[in-house]
């Protein structure tokens, strides 16, 4: 549910464009972003940060998409979206020494700290391509080519990505489950070790 949530003014964004333009998607695309975080903030009762900063970077750049009218803006705005997570996992990291990947996932994962900084590293790697990515395709081929791009290829690249980094991840997590069966069974085994105390 989370993921047709996440991805809902992508989806809205493409039909639109379809059967409209471009300045009709973008419109009915912040629309869809603002109905997004309304639901969030019924549902759930709270909005991540960067779920706010998603809302802020489409308002921002789809309006000078209407403004100026000029496509070139909504354009940029997921590469925008991209490189600011990918420098906040590294202002975090370098400034604050606060890995945010493990702040965000902690609770959820037990890793060693070295699988943290793989985890953290490679979504930055991963966000400052898909960013580039972006830019390429949007200047590189048309406007029907770089809206089927974000549709398809942006999740497509996604899932492969998550793919990728549950394979990584699930050595950590196995690991766990072995460790937390093997000291459960010591739990319930009789130390045959120990003096048996004879009864007089």
């Amino acid at each position: 549910m989370k993921l047709l949530v996440d991805f809902f003014p992508i989806a809205i964004f493409f039909v639109a464009f379809k059967i409209f333009d471009i300045y009709v998607a973008t419109a009915v695309a912040i629309g869809a972003t603002l109905l997004q975080i309304a639901y969030l903030k019924k549902v759930h009762g709270k909005v991540e940060i960067m779920q706010w900063v998603s809302l802020g970077v489409i308002v921002v750049f789809g309006g000078a998409t209407l403004i100026f009218h000029d496509n070139t803006f909504i354009q940029w705005k997921p590469t925008v979206l991209y490189w600011l997570m990918a420098s906040s996992l590294l202002i975090s990291n370098f400034v604050f020494k606060r890995n945010l990947m493990k702040v965000f996932m902690g609770e959820q994962l037990v890793l060693p700290d070295h699988a943290w900084v793989v985890l953290l590293w490679s979504w930055v790697g991963f966000l400052t391509f898909m960013g580039s990515l972006n830019l390429y395709v949007a200047f590189n081929f048309d406007l029907n080519t770089w809206v089927n791009f974000k549709l398809f290829g942006s999740i497509g690249l996604m899932i492969v990505f998550a793919v990728i980094q549950g394979m990584y991840l699930s050595r950590f997590v196995s690991e766990e489950v072995l460790l937390g069966d093997g000291a459960a069974k010591d739990a319930e085994t009789p130390h045959s070790d120990l003096p048996k105390v004879e009864r007089k």
